[in-house]
């Protein structure tokens, strides 16, 4: 769109109508593959006797629709004034993971819909934690709360997020290896090697270009090496142009909440991280006006709205803060254009049908990145943030998270009452975590005293910050 070096642009409306529409189809591309992936990731787990996917909640056409309106309560919740889009999370896929996995008390003879609404009602009191940390950071102030969840804390976390999915990524590109790696170089050289916009977007390339190659190898005739076709088109012919997400109402137990719940520590972390980076990308302090707690608010509430009917969890997107920094428009109308053509695709199942053809291998070979990712971003959230290791207090939290977090395999099941309950092992490595921090001597952790480290905390593959990508825009 715009070339380095004009002026920003806040009021799109000068652009005239088409130019608006094609900068919110732009933001809308940024975010599609990253968005549209996390139920196609998620479908994986929750699968039935017969190897179907979730049929209501967490798919394509719930999570488009979930991403555009929870982008919209966003928006009046930060007085119009932010220009974030908000797409699926990808912190809280462990999370589904293990909920689609328990296979004790009630959770053992549930299908898969069931277990996917127990998940979403995490997803719920997830979204409300937003609430109470921004009560506090209105109460107390940004500096006092983040003392509590430091570098230390939460890069430890994201990096048990990203391994506790290995085995599945493993899983998935092991039935088609060759597809798998074809998806998987295609993500590292755009990621690597990408220009401008295709920098922004190694997901989308990744899904879109694996998927062609698999197209045509399919209508040569290749197949499987067990034999099964590359892609079935068999739910695509069914499916209609016109019609409404299967929507799924969440349900409540206290196992899943405990699963779900503690995974908005490091959504939460990843929410203020983008703050930071969108307020630097436009050049005004959204922490400061119209305030963290707002933000937080509105970050939450489309979070415990999209769990509430069947969706994943939301969270700001990197991506589309590469899109502001590309195009040099700052207006949020455009961003709340993009989620509106959201909302609109979200009505076509055809179109859907179409997406949820991946193939599994092409899905492995993204998830082979992403989940490696992941971890790595937890590593890079630790150097950024100059967490100095030599200190024994440190070591000790770090050690810790990680035993804990990959350790509690099976999670740590104990009885309240009647009630029982398991702490996952994600859940034991934040509270340690957070517990050892609070009372180890030495916490020198200060929120803003290292700007680009506070701006490193976000759970996406984009890196479009280095000198590099400036020459190339």
């Amino acid at each position: 769109m715009e070339q380095k070096g004009t002026q920003p642009i806040r009021n799109a409306k000068l652009l005239g109508n088409v130019r608006l529409l094609i900068l919110g189809l732009q933001h809308m591309f940024a975010m599609f593959g990253a968005t549209v992936l996390v139920p196609i990731l998620v479908g994986g787990y929750f699968k039935d006797a017969t190897g179907e996917p979730v049929t209501r909640g967490l798919t394509v056409a719930v999570t488009l629709f979930c991403a555009g309106v929870g982008t919209l309560i966003f928006h009046v919740c930060s007085k119009f004034r932010v220009p974030a889009f908000l797409g699926s999370s990808f912190a809280f896929l462990g999370g589904f993971y293990t909920v689609a996995n328990l296979n004790m008390g009630k959770f053992a003879a549930m299908g898969a819909d069931e277990k996917a609404a127990y998940a979403c009602g995490g997803v719920v009191i997830a979204g409300c934690l937003y609430f109470v940390l921004a009560i506090i950071i209105k109460l107390v102030g940004i500096h006092k709360v983040m003392r509590f969840l430091p570098p230390i804390v939460t890069g430890p976390i994201i990096i048990c997020i990203g391994l506790s999915l290995a085995g599945s990524a493993i899983s998935n590109a092991s039935s088609n290896w060759f597809l798998a790696f074809i998806a998987l170089a295609v993500i590292i050289i755009f990621n690597i090697w990408g220009k401008g916009m295709f920098k922004i977007i190694p997901i989308l390339m990744g899904v879109a270009i694996s998927y062609v190659f698999a197209l045509v190898l399919n209508a040569v005739g290749v197949t499987n090496p067990d034999g099964s076709a590359l892609i079935d088109f068999s739910s695509v012919a069914g499916a209609s142009f016109v019609g409404i997400p299967s929507f799924q109402i969440c349900k409540f137990d206290i196992t899943a909440i405990l699963v779900m719940a503690p995974i908005a520590i490091a959504s939460m972390m990843e929410h203020i991280g983008d703050m930071s980076a969108i307020s630097a990308t436009v050049g005004e302090n959204f922490i400061e006006t119209p305030g963290l707690h707002r933000t937080l608010t509105g970050d939450g509430l489309a979070t415990a709205v999209a769990g509430l009917i069947g969706g994943p969890a939301n969270t700001t997107y990197g991506e589309n803060t590469g899109v502001l920094e590309l195009s040099k428009v700052y207006d949020p109308l455009v961003i709340r254009i993009a989620a509106v053509m959201a909302i609109i695709l979200s009505f076509v199942p055809k179109f859907s049908a179409v997406i949820s053809t991946m193939p599994t291998a092409i899905i492995g070979g993204i998830s082979f990145m992403l989940y490696g990712m992941i971890s790595a971003i937890g590593v890079r959230n630790i150097v950024e943030n100059r967490v100095d290791l030599t200190k024994s207090r440190n070591l000790i939290i770090a050690g810790v998270i990680f035993v804990c977090g990959l350790g509690f395999s099976d999670g740590l099941t104990f009885n309240l009452g009647s009630t029982s309950i398991t702490l996952t092992a994600l859940a034991i490595a934040a509270i340690a975590g957070i517990v050892l921090n609070a009372i180890l001597p030495g916490n020198d952790y200060t929120f803003g005293a290292n700007p680009k480290g506070d701006q490193s905390r976000g759970v996406y593959i984009t890196s479009s910050d280095d000198e590099k990508d400036k020459k190339d825009e």
